[in-house]
């Protein structure tokens, strides 16, 4: 086992390439970030087998190459870098990576227009993927475009591109920890036939689930990045790509990544679920009621009998868009987290969310929330309430069982 693989960039903290490459063969894989001024001393050093290339540093490392693929000269970016006897090799398997994820997706780019979002070295990669594909115009966007590239604006996208048909990101827009934004409006372009993010963190941006609420085909990056790992790693070790490993890999990624966030009316089981999901799993557990009874200072039935409802729903908001933040976790949500869009969004941009479905009779109204408890406000809420939660979830699991049998069905379902 060697040391001297990994990956080179600015900001790496939330990077999964780590764990991508661990599952992929048996050798230390380490990030490293560099300023800028220290890229070209690391390349002449000699001190590593082979790297990875991310932002903003896919075109700085070209100069310091000895070799350069027709694929990654075509592109104008490198994002594998080899050290062999007579040098530095520079590769490009961004190439290969997103046009699998095109694939995947189901998308045909052939005789389309496409627009792609950006203006570094991943905009280049979908550049020239988009041709290869066939695309029949490709335009790339920009907030400033520079002289001589080509590149438009977004208005004018907007104003003389409307027709088109795919819609590639390669900014960091919507990007953790910023996952509130968004590049642009979806709706200004009512011919697409697909969008693709090549941010991978969260999961879902909130560019992919404006596509996927339209029933447009769409899909984030992780599966883009696996497969140019796959590529990369068969470089590093001087063997053929596998490309069954880019499935085996990504379900592995995705089941890690997202979380598991159970919904369902108060008294359905969410916590107790939760906690022996989270003991199954080794993941860590999230109860939003107990974190909004922290920030609150009380319980939160005493917040929401004393500061009323709106402020109640407003500091849930702000416990949702918390936990969601994370990834690889179970979280336990309260009974009306599905009553605002804006908590769904954030839930689903890293998670699956999970209806527990108990009938009514097995529901206890309790003195200590104030929304449920008697009998009869516990069933005109769970009359308001039940399409809402069958309209949300991703999975709808019987909760009138054993917890452990619970347990067991969600974890089936998820895995499927």
């Amino acid at each position: 086992m060697t040391s001297k693989y990994g990956l080179i960039g600015e900001h790496l903290t939330h990077s999964y390439s780590c764990e991508i490459h661990r599952k992929l063969a048996d050798y230390a894989y380490e990030l490293m970030e560099l300023p800028p001024e220290a890229v070209g001393p690391y390349l002449l050093s000699g001190d590593f087998a082979a790297i990875n290339v991310t932002i903003p540093y896919k075109k700085t490392v070209i100069p310091y190459l000895n070799h350069i693929s027709d694929r990654a000269r075509q592109v104008g970016a490198v994002n594998t870098v080899v050290r062999r006897e007579d040098g530095l090799y520079g590769y490009n398997t961004d190439f290969a990576g997103m046009e699998a994820l095109i694939r995947h997706t189901g998308l045909d780019l052939a005789g389309r227009k496409v627009l792609i979002l950006g203006s570094g070295g991943t905009c280049a990669t979908a550049t020239a993927v988009a041709r290869h594909l066939g695309a029949r115009e490709v335009y790339t966007l920009s907030r400033h475009p520079e002289p001589g590239t080509g590149a438009i604006t977004y208005e004018e996208a907007r104003r003389t591109h409307a027709d088109a048909q795919i819609l590639i990101n390669t900014t960091p827009v919507g990007m953790y920890p910023r996952v509130e934004g968004k590049p642009l409006d979806i709706d200004d372009y009512p011919a697409l036939e697909g969008v693709l993010d090549a941010i991978y963190h969260p999961l879902r941006t909130n560019l992919i689930l404006d596509a996927e609420e339209r029933g447009i085909p769409a899909a984030g990056g992780l599966y883009m990045l696996v497969a140019q790992a796959v590529y990369a790693s068969a470089l590093f070790l001087g063997k053929q790509p596998r490309e069954e490993e880019i499935d085996r890999v990504f379900s592995a990624m995705t089941l890690e990544k997202q979380n598991i966030v159970l919904i369902g009316m108060p008294s359905a089981g969410k916590t107790t679920v939760g906690t022996r999901l989270s003991r199954r799993t080794g993941r860590p557990f999230v109860d939003t009621d107990q974190r909004l009874a922290e920030l609150a200072g009380m319980p939160a039935s005493v917040y929401l009998s004393k500061k009323g409802e709106r402020a109640f729903r407003d500091l849930e908001s702000q416990v949702v868009r918390e936990a969601a933040l994370r990834d690889g976790c179970i979280i336990a949500t309260g009974g009306g987290v599905i009553l605002r869009q804006e908590n769904l969004r954030a839930l689903r941009q890293n998670g699956v969310l999970v209806f527990l479905d108990r009938a009514l009779e097995n529901l206890l109204p309790t003195a200590d929330r104030p929304l449920s408890r008697n009998p009869a406000a516990l069933a005109a809420l769970y009359q308001e309430r039940y399409s809402r939660y069958l309209a949300a979830a991703d999975i709808r699991v019987n909760a009138d069982v054993t917890v452990e049998q619970v347990a067991d069905r969600i974890l089936k379902e998820v895995q499927a």
